[in-house]
């Protein structure tokens, strides 16, 4: 089992010189969306940082609004090795080589590049050392680019199966009474079958999340999602859907507590053939406590095999915090999920093996950590919201014992951070940095 680290999700000290950026200041923000690690032991976080101050037709930079994302790579000692830029213009004007989107993801793909996805449905391929983009598929967002169906797109996210398959959330148009693009599609890429520049990998969709698509027009087929050798479209799709299926399973067909106008997050991959696809049900004002969720486990073939189980709907629900991310290990076989109630860990058939409670004392903390994924290692990435730390927990190979080694973890997390405050005086838990080199897509 490796050893628990520690590293500071920095800010480059260039960015915050260029906007004259007060740390101590209100109207701007720094959050973590998601990290990855290599089988090396590289680790690579994708960050946002903006501000949002009202100050129309400002031209002193310490009061323009700006909206940059930040890629870091990390040495596996926990170094910053290089940062990349995107999202605001480029120091000589020139506008940015990757299009805005939301919910950005990272995926290191089997050649070692980077995927970085983003819902609607844009990819985009960085080279390992984040100089430069090797490849872009466009999905833009906006009432016009949507009303236009202008873009080629490829995913919303990517995982990838220890045999280098690539098993993806696509969008679609079209969707009931739903304006825009919205996650709808579970696919897979087939063995062999890669992504790279001027390669792009056709997907075999393996379910539907909403079948309502009378609304679709010819626009909506997009050539590389098939179902049965054609384009996803209309009622060329995986049936029945996943909201008839996980509404069959759980009995709750035409309840309030239901899974109709439900939404999709980011599936797993919990061996090369079966996968974990985390499904939510209608958000409303009031309380969404009680409402229906499910981890759903899809084998390859598009079979709906069960779903993780153990939870209760209020005791354990992750609508407090939406806190809705599952994360898997598919060299091990077990999958993942921290929100505000606990820690929990299930095996490959979905049985629950461990459950951490955060009302026990050992695992308080965790209330402040947002679980971003598993690396191939077999480490949990988890990230503190407000300190800006990036903790990598290693995992037993006896999930019985993972409370011991999440105890022994938190408990590390005081030192590790102690030492990287002398290392980087941080101002309010924001770590600037100086020695990695920063490249600017």
């Amino acid at each position: 089992m490796t050893r628990t680290l520690t590293l500071p999700l920095i800010i480059p000290a260039s960015l915050v010189d260029a906007h004259r950026l007060d740390l101590t200041a209100d109207g701007w923000g720094f959050a973590t969306h998601h990290a990855v690690a290599t089988a090396s032991g590289d680790t690579y976080a994708m960050s946002t940082v903006r501000r949002y101050s009202w100050a129309p037709g400002a031209t002193d930079p310490a009061e323009r609004n700006f909206d940059h994302r930040v890629i870091t790579r990390y040495a596996p000692d926990g170094t910053p090795t290089a940062t990349a830029l995107f999202g605001h213009p480029r120091p000589d004007g020139t506008p940015w080589a990757i299009v805005d989107g939301d919910k950005d993801n990272l995926a290191v793909l089997p050649d070692g590049t980077i995927a970085i996805s983003s819902t609607p449905g844009s990819t985009h391929l960085i080279s390992p050392d984040l100089s430069q983009v090797l490849a872009s598929w466009r999905m833009p967002w906006g009432w016009e680019e949507q009303k236009a169906r202008t873009g080629d797109p490829f995913a919303a996210s990517i995982a990838v199966t220890p045999s280098g398959r690539l098993l993806c959330m696509t969008s679609e148009y079209g969707l009931s009474n739903w304006s825009g693009a919205r996650p709808n599609i579970v696919a897979v890429s087939e063995p062999g079958s890669g992504l790279a520049p001027g390669a792009k990998a056709p997907l075999r969709a393996l379910a539907t999340l909403d079948a309502r698509t009378a609304r679709q027009t010819e626009a909506d087929r997009y050539p590389h999602v098939l179902f049965r050798g054609a384009p996803v479209w209309r009622d060329n799709r995986p049936s029945p859907s996943l909201t008839e299926l996980l509404s069959e399973l759980t009995g709750t067909s035409g309840s309030l507590c239901r899974y109709e106008d439900s939404t999709m997050t980011r599936p797993a991959a919990l061996r090369d053939d079966l996968f974990v696809v985390p499904v939510f049900g209608k958000l409303y004002r009031s309380t969404n406590l009680g409402q229906e969720f499910s981890f759903a486990l899809l084998d390859d073939q598009g079979v709906v095999r069960g779903r993780l189980e153990g939870l209760d709907r209020r005791k354990d629900s992750p609508f407090t915090g939406f806190d809705f991310t599952v994360v898997a290990d598919p060299h091990r076989g077990r999958a993942f999920h921290l929100n505000r109630y606990g820690l929990y860990a299930w095996t490959a058939e979905g049985q629950l093996r461990s459950r951490l409670s955060t009302e026990d004392k050992p695992f308080k903390p965790l209330k402040h950590f947002a679980l971003l994924e598993c690396t191939p290692a077999g480490e949990l990435l988890l990230c503190h919201r407000k300190q800006h730390l990036l903790l990598r927990v290693p995992v037993p190979d006896d999930l019985g014992t993972l409370p011991a080694a999440v105890e022994a973890a938190l408990k590390g997390y005081g030192p590790g951070r102690n030492a990287l405050k002398k290392q980087y005086a941080p101002v309010d838990w924001h770590w600037v940095d100086n020695s990695a080199e920063v490249h600017h897509l």
